[in-house]
C-alpha cells in the first residue's frame, strides 16, 4: 500500500468514526506530515481525495474541515417501502427505472428467489438519486401472476402503492440479510461511488404474502458512508 493510501484511509476512518468532529479543522499540512512521518506532498494527495469524496472541504491559508455528513437512517425492522421511507425522513429522492422486463424464473433464479422454476416474473432495476448522488441500486423480481399489470410509471414511483391500495394484497412480511459486499461492475458503472469505495452494504430480501406466498426478493444495494441502518431490539424474557 502506498503511503497516501495509509494516510487516506486512517484519517477516512478518523473522520467516520468522529475522532475528527464534523465543523471542526484537521491538524495542519505541517502537522499531518509529522503525525504520519511523510511529505507534504503525501498529505495532499490524501486530503485531495477526502476533499472529492465529500468529507472534507480545503480552503487556501485556512485549513481542511470536516464535513457534516447527513446519513439516511434505514430501519430494518418492519416492511416499508422505499417511498414510505423517503416521505417519512423528509429526504430529497429521484427513480430511474434502468431495466423494466419480464424473465421466466430458470433453476438459478429459483434458488435466488424462492419463485417455481418456470413462472414468469418481472425483472425491475432502479436507482436512487439522493442529495444530488446515486447512492443505492435496487433489483427487484416480482411475481407476474401476482403483479401481473405493473408498469413502469409505479415501478419509477411505489410498486407497494399499486399492490396494496389497487390490488389489494396482503404483503405480511419479509426476510432479510445485510452483507458487506465488494463493489461490482454495475455499482461501478451505476453509482457515484467516492474513489475509496470498495464495499457496498447489500440488503437482501424474501417478501411473502399473508399466506406464505413469496412473491419479491429484492437486493438493495447501498453506498456505504451514505446510510446507517437502524434496529430496535427489545429482550424477550424467559
Amino acid at each position: 500500500m502506498k503511503k497516501y493510501e495509509i494516510v487516506l484511509q486512517d484519517l477516512e476512518k478518523k473522520i467516520l468514526n468522529q475522532t475528527y468532529i464534523e465543523n471542526t479543522l484537521l491538524p495542519s499540512e505541517n502537522e499531518l506530515a509529522s503525525i504520519y512521518e511523510v511529505s507534504r506532498a503525501t498529505i495532499r494527495q490524501a486530503l485531495k481525495i477526502l476533499e472529492d469524496s465529500g468529507l472534507i472541504q480545503r480552503r487556501h491559508g485556512f485549513g481542511s474541515t470536516v464535513i457534516a455528513q447527513r446519513k439516511i437512517l434505514f430501519p430494518m425492522t418492519g416492511l416499508i417501502s422505499y417511498k414510505e421511507l423517503q416521505q417519512s425522513l423528509h429526504f430529497e429522492s429521484q427513480t430511474d427505472v434502468l431495466v423494466f422486463e419480464r424473465l421466466i424464473v430458470t433453476d438459478q433464479l429459483a434458488a435466488i428467489t424462492n419463485f417455481p422454476i418456470g413462472v414468469e416474473c418481472f425483472h425491475i432495476l432502479r436507482r436512487r438519486l439522493v442529495d444530488g448522488k446515486y447512492s443505492i441500486l435496487d433489483r427487484d423480481f416480482f411475481r407476474f401472476d401476482i403483479a401481473r399489470n405493473l408498469t413502469k410509471a409505479q415501478a419509477a414511483d411505489s410498486i407497494y402503492e399499486y399492490l396494496e391500495n389497487e390490488l389489494g394484497l396482503d404483503i405480511a412480511y419479509a426476510q432479510k440479510e445485510i452483507v458487506l459486499d465488494f463493489v461490482n461492475e454495475d455499482d461501478q458503472k451505476l453509482l457515484d461511488l467516492n474513489p475509496t469505495d470498495h464495499h457496498v452494504v447489500s440488503v437482501r430480501s424474501h417478501v411473502y404474502l399473508s399466506d406464505n406466498t413469496p412473491f419479491q426478493y429484492t437486493e438493495s444495494r447501498h453506498q456505504v458512508d451514505k446510510f446507517r441502518f437502524t434496529e430496535f431490539a427489545r429482550r424477550q424474557k424467559h
